[in-house]
Protein backbone atom coordinates (compact mmCIF):
# COMPACT_ATOMS: atom_id res chain seq x y z
CA UNK A 1 0.00 0.00 0.00
CA UNK A 2 1.16 3.63 -0.48
CA UNK A 3 -0.03 7.24 -0.23
CA UNK A 4 -2.01 8.21 -3.42
CA UNK A 5 -0.16 11.04 -5.20
CA UNK A 6 -2.41 13.43 -5.38
CA UNK A 7 -1.93 13.58 -1.62
CA UNK A 8 0.33 15.71 -0.42
CA UNK A 9 2.20 16.55 2.94
CA UNK A 10 4.06 19.65 4.73
CA UNK A 11 5.55 19.68 7.91
CA UNK A 12 4.74 22.65 10.23
CA UNK A 13 6.34 23.12 13.31
CA UNK A 14 5.65 19.68 15.17
CA UNK A 15 2.78 18.86 13.02
CA UNK A 16 2.20 17.66 9.36
CA UNK A 17 -0.90 18.53 7.48
CA UNK A 18 -2.07 16.09 4.59
CA UNK A 19 -3.66 18.18 2.00
CA UNK A 20 -5.63 16.44 -0.84
CA UNK A 21 -5.17 17.94 -4.90
CA UNK A 22 -6.12 16.99 -7.68
CA UNK A 23 -8.92 14.49 -8.61
CA UNK A 24 -10.01 13.26 -5.15
CA UNK A 25 -13.89 13.20 -3.69
CA UNK A 26 -12.28 14.19 -0.34
CA UNK A 27 -11.73 17.96 -0.29
CA UNK A 28 -9.78 19.38 2.87
CA UNK A 29 -6.64 18.68 5.08
CA UNK A 30 -5.83 16.29 7.68
CA UNK A 31 -3.54 17.52 10.81
CA UNK A 32 -1.29 14.51 12.38
CA UNK A 33 -0.14 14.04 15.42
CA UNK A 34 3.21 12.37 15.69
CA UNK A 35 2.23 8.73 15.31
CA UNK A 36 -0.31 9.61 12.16
CA UNK A 37 2.78 11.30 10.51
CA UNK A 38 5.41 8.58 11.19
CA UNK A 39 2.87 5.99 9.67
CA UNK A 40 1.88 8.50 6.51
CA UNK A 41 5.80 8.88 6.06
CA UNK A 42 6.16 5.13 5.86
CA UNK A 43 3.09 5.09 3.33
CA UNK A 44 5.45 7.56 1.10
CA UNK A 45 7.01 4.43 -0.40
CA UNK A 46 5.29 0.74 -1.38
CA UNK A 47 4.88 -0.92 2.17
CA UNK A 48 2.49 -3.00 4.12
CA UNK A 49 0.63 -2.75 7.58
CA UNK A 50 2.96 -5.00 9.14
CA UNK A 51 6.21 -2.56 7.79
CA UNK A 52 4.67 -0.15 9.25
CA UNK A 53 4.08 -1.88 12.49
CA UNK A 54 7.60 -2.95 12.56
CA UNK A 55 9.23 0.50 12.39
CA UNK A 56 7.02 1.58 14.67
CA UNK A 57 7.94 -0.83 17.18
CA UNK A 58 11.88 -0.14 16.47
CA UNK A 59 11.20 3.66 17.28
CA UNK A 60 8.30 3.70 20.16
CA UNK A 61 8.53 1.87 23.46
CA UNK A 62 4.78 0.50 23.19
CA UNK A 63 3.07 -2.27 22.99
CA UNK A 64 2.65 -4.19 19.92
CA UNK A 65 -0.95 -4.66 20.74
CA UNK A 66 -1.07 -0.39 21.39
CA UNK A 67 0.54 0.15 17.86
CA UNK A 68 -1.25 -1.98 15.97
CA UNK A 69 -4.30 -0.63 17.12
CA UNK A 70 -2.97 3.12 16.34
CA UNK A 71 -1.93 1.76 12.75
CA UNK A 72 -5.25 0.20 12.20
CA UNK A 73 -7.10 3.52 13.70
CA UNK A 74 -4.79 5.58 11.05
CA UNK A 75 -4.98 3.28 8.41
CA UNK A 76 -9.16 3.53 8.39
CA UNK A 77 -8.96 6.68 8.07
CA UNK A 78 -7.03 6.93 5.01
CA UNK A 79 -8.95 4.53 3.55
CA UNK A 80 -11.75 6.38 3.75
CA UNK A 81 -10.51 9.13 2.34
CA UNK A 82 -9.67 7.28 -0.26
CA UNK A 83 -5.83 8.35 0.24
CA UNK A 84 -4.10 5.43 0.39
CA UNK A 85 -3.81 2.62 -2.75
CA UNK A 86 -4.03 -1.09 -1.92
Amino acid sequence: MKLKNNFITHEIGDDQIMIATGNTDFNGMVKSNKTAAFIINCLKEDTTKEEIISRMMSKYDADKKIIEADVDKILNVLYEIDAVEK
